[in-house]
This record gives C-alpha cells, structure tokens and sequence, in this order.
C-alpha cells in the first residue's frame, strides 16, 4: 500500500503550520499579561458590542458578500465601490489569498526584512520560493532603514510578488513614498501592508493612493490592531475592481462571519472609538521610549505601531534573559532572533498603562542590576 505522505503536493511535505507559542501560553496562564501580540489592550466599544450582540442573535443565517462593509472601505479611502475591496478571516486569509493568486511552484516573493512571518509561510504553502531583502541597520542608527534600491535589484524574471509593510513590524517605521512608487512601477504586483497604519494617520501614511494609478498595487489592512478586534479575525485587501475580484475567485464562501461583518462595519463607523485607542496607544508608546532610551546601552526603535522593538549592548544581557525576567515578574514579551550581530533583541506589546509600568520597571532593573 502507498505511504499516505506520497499523495501530499511536493511543496506541502515538510511544512508547518503557524503557531505562537507566545499565545497559547497567555490562554493557559491567563495571569500573565499579554504584552507580545500586538493586541489592543481596550475591549470592543459599546458600538461594536451592540453590533455583536444583535448579529450574535442572526447567527443562524448566512452572510451576504459583505456590500455594506465593503462599501465603507471603499468610500473611506476614494476608491469607486465595494468591488474594490475584498474580505478575508484576517489579514493572514487574505495574504493566503493574494499569493495564491499570483504564485506557483518556483515563484519567488520579495519581503524586506524583518518582518510578518506570515508572508513567508503562505508563500512555501503556494510552492513559492522565499527571497528576503534585509533592512539596513548598525548599532546607533534611529531606525532600521528601507532599501527600496535592494529591492529592485533582487526581482528576477520568477519574481511574481513584492511585499512591503507601511509602517513595517517590526521595526515600525515607513518607507519614503517614492520608494514605494518605484516599487510600483515595475508592475510586478505590489502589496503594502497597512495593518497598524491607523496610528499614524491613514490620510498622512497611506498608500492606497497608488491603487488608482497602478493596477499591480493592493494595500491590506486589518481591523486586529488599532480597532482592536483581533479575536473577531476582519481583514481586507483594497485594489483595481478586475484585479480584487479576480482574486476574489480563490474566497471560500462565507469566510467571514455575520458578527464579524458587521461588528467591523460598527467599528469602522466609530471614530471617536477609533481616536480613543490611537490617542492612548501613541502616548504610551512616546512615554515608553523616553523612560527606556534612558537606560546606557538599551535602545527603543521609535514606532507608529502598537508595538515597540528593542536592541541592547548591554554586558552579558540577552534579549532572551529580558524575556525571561519579564515572564518571571507576570508578563509575556515577544522574542526576535539574532540579527545584525545583536542577542540584545526583544519586542513589547503596548498593554494597560499599568502593565506599561510593569515593563518599564522591569527593563530598568533588568539592564541596570
């Protein structure tokens, strides 16, 4: 009899699938604060608890193609209707999507790195090839720079897909808009990761501009981070009307549930809501830098996320020790492997005021004892 593992697609053998340890642990040990995530520490609002409340009671019916939602998406950035946006079980079903789409088995995909896991994990399920255009950094710098110029010079004729995050996570910081037109120019199709772009400003940072101009560009977003509905899995890809519903093909019925719809609807039509979580996120985030820019040798990547990078030159202090101090004192950090010839690397999520305490005070006696 055939081995059942013969039957598997080749491209499929060996992979695995996405998993964070780091969120399993916060659900058995829910004592912990969770500051590792990038969640938002504020609950849904009254708005769009209503809206989960009164749809929870339709649960019993199917989902129309969400015209109403994706209306508003498209009415709140300029794009013509809702053909011109596209729904998916979070931002991860919608990059499964896309590159599904546009790659097959010996394709290669441009991503800057660092960031999102999970532009490379879609593309090796599709049978693409990874190719990983680093960031420039050395000790000192205020950020990690972009390398547009990298970028072009790693598309080959297998080249099928490019993708940039605005602003990037990790690192938290934007690309200069003309890199993104070159990026745009080449024709390959271009995705612009916006899921954190709301704090900074969606009119001031947003390249969804681009979309009327190059039919290769798609932005995606998410309502995970700023809206804070990432247990309600909202997110969506904005581009030219053939090519959304084009990919659109590949949509499983019904991927997003009623609730979610229109919860998300209720979110997106709350701006004070909105303003409120964007307010607090980007006040903590400030405050968080000076305190930990105070420390010698500890330095905090200035971010328009809801999350924040950190390296150390530290002495005999790793990043991973940071983790596991912190994990000791009640709180959950994120890791980040070894890079630019630094352990010193970890990441915080932004969390309550109180638990921004908590981080601080441990930073401080971390690097400091």
């Amino acid at each position: 009899m055939t081995d059942i593992s013969e039957y598997f697609v080749p491209w499929l053998k060996g992979q695995k699938m996405y998993y964070s340890p780091h969120i399993d642990l916060a659900w058995k040990r829910p004592e912990l604060h969770r500051l590792m995530s990038n969640e938002n520490p504020n609950p849904p609002s009254d708005k769009v608890l209503e809206a989960i409340m009164k749809y929870a009671k339709m649960a019993n019916r199917y989902a129309d193609q969400g015209f109403a939602v994706r209306g508003k998406l498209a009415e709140m950035n300029g794009l013509p209707g809702f053909e011109n946006a596209l729904l998916g079980n979070g931002s991860s079903e919608v990059y499964d999507m896309i590159l599904r789409s546009f790659v097959q088995p010996g394709d290669e995909v441009i991503q800057h790195t660092p960031c999102f896991g999970i532009y490379k994990l879609r593309t090796l399920i599709a049978g693409g090839k990874m190719v990983s255009v680093p960031m420039v950094y050395k000790w000192g710098d205020e950020h990690m720079q972009y390398d547009p110029d990298a970028i072009l010079k790693a598309i080959t004729p297998k080249t099928k897909v490019i993708i940039v995050g605005n602003p990037n996570n990790p690192t938290g910081n934007f690309m200069d808009p003309s890199g993104f037109v070159r990026i745009a120019e080449t024709g390959i199709p271009f995705i612009v990761d916006e899921a954190y772009v709301e704090y900074a400003g969606v009119k001031e940072k947003s390249q969804v501009g681009l979309v009327q101009k190059y039919k290769n560009v798609l932005i995606t977003r998410t309502l995970s981070k700023a809206y804070g509905l990432a247990g309600m899995r909202f997110g969506y890809a904005l581009g030219d009307k053939d090519v959304i519903m084009q990919i659109a093909a590949t949509l499983i019925p019904w991927n997003q549930s009623t609730i979610a719809m229109w919860a998300g609807l209720a979110a997106l039509e709350d701006l004070d809501g909105l303003k409120k979580r964007v307010d607090f996120n980007n006040g903590e985030l400030d405050r968080i830098m000076r305190e930990v820019n105070k420390i010698p040798n500890v330095k905090a990547f200035p971010t328009r996320g809801n999350f924040m990078l950190f390296d150390s030159k530290v002495p005999g202090k790793s990043g991973a020790g940071m983790i596991k101090l912190a994990e000791s004192k009640g709180m959950i950090l994120r890791g980040q492997e070894p890079m630019y010839d630094s352990d010193g690397w970890f990441r915080l999520t932004i969390g309550t005021k109180e638990e921004n305490d908590m981080f601080i005070s441990a930073v401080k006696e971390y690097f400091l004892s």
